[in-house]
């Protein structure tokens, strides 16, 4: 029965448990085929004789075993490999009806099992990479209603900054200027977020970039803080706030004399309060205006609302002098 079927099959038999095999057998002997033959079991299968010893005291005993997939390194090639089989020990009888061997039929499944892992590993990949498209759409969605938001607040700034500036100016070529330097201060701005995170944006940043075109000497400037970051829409407002703040130093405070210097510090307190200041020294002597443009009124109410504190303008004649009391936007909590 055994010599005439094409499944691959072995028995051991006697004491010595002496190796007798079928044709469909000799692939899995590898090197120990043409040697194997009426050869003792463990003298054949040393390399895994620890490892089935069980299954055979278990078939000697009267038990039949079946196991499947069972991990097995063995060396019938000359070398170690990891090989997998599904197989069945059943005990066979003698004529006087005593346990006088073992029936071995065995597949080897080795290759069944690398499939079915480089399959469960495509899964994985395909899987992880289902997970990266989902956050990359998420990611997308996220963008396109920042973008759509950030286009809405801009639209409105500038429908705010012409109408404004065409209130109080008195002449077209003023209101051309005007309205020009406001908008190219508003362009920086979105130039810089378009850079940074959709979330938040560095207050240094911003800060340097506002005032960027009014820096004739390195040390007209002098900047002062910790790092913080405030959302896209705060930023565009201080940003305009301080280009303000800039043009009328350039042309009437600190910036408009050679030794004129502007300080601008910024801090966020234990009870997460944020404070900036705009300090102008070495200008000329400062007086009051007795009107107030567009300009002021975005430094003061449009930042405040913003920044949901005060911000005011004092004109001490020292020097110009901005104060903004207020929070940052939750989501740019560092």
């Amino acid at each position: 029965m055994m010599l005439s079927s094409k499944q691959p099959m072995c028995f051991w038999w006697g004491p010595d448990l002496l190796q007798l095999y079928n044709d469909a057998y000799l692939p899995i002997l590898g090197l120990r085929r043409g040697k194997a033959l009426g050869r003792p079991f463990q003298e054949i299968w040393s390399d895994v004789w620890h490892d089935v010893l069980p299954f055979v005291n278990s078939a000697l005993s009267g038990e039949p075993t079946w196991m499947e997939d069972m991990p097995l390194i063995m060396t019938r090639n000359g070398y170690e490999e990891q090989t997998y089989w599904t197989f069945s020990y059943s005990p066979l009888y003698g004529d006087g009806g005593a346990i006088e061997g073992i029936l071995n039929i065995v597949t080897e499944t080795t290759k069944i099992v690398a499939g079915r892992e480089a399959l469960q590993k495509s899964y994985e990949e395909v899987q992880a990479h289902l997970v990266r498209h989902q956050a990359y759409e998420q990611e997308l969605r996220l963008l396109n209603s920042e973008l759509a938001h950030r286009m809405k607040n801009t639209l409105a700034m500038v429908q705010s900054i012409v109408s404004q500036s065409i209130r109080s100016s008195e002449c077209i070529d003023e209101v051309a200027v005007v309205v020009s330097g406001r908008i190219r201060a508003l362009a920086k701005a979105q130039d810089l977020l378009t850079g940074v995170s959709i979330a938040a944006a560095d207050l240094a940043m911003i800060a340097e970039n506002a005032v960027e075109p009014h820096r004739s000497e390195p040390d007209r400037f002098v900047f002062s803080g910790p790092k913080l970051l405030m959302s896209a829409r705060q930023a565009l407002g201080l940003s305009l706030a301080l280009h303000e703040l800039a043009t009328n130093a350039t042309k009437y405070g600190a910036l408009s004399a050679p030794g004129g210097q502007v300080s601008i510090c910024w801090n966020l307190d234990t009870e997460n309060q944020f404070s900036l200041s705009w300090t102008e020294t070495g200008g000329p002597l400062v007086i009051a205006p007795t009107r107030r443009g567009f300009g002021s009124k975005l430094t003061e109410r449009a930042v405040a609302d913003l920044f949901h504190g005060t911000a005011v303008i004092g004109f001490v004649p020292s020097g110009v002098v901005f104060s903004l009391q207020g929070r940052l936007d939750q989501s740019t909590d560092l």
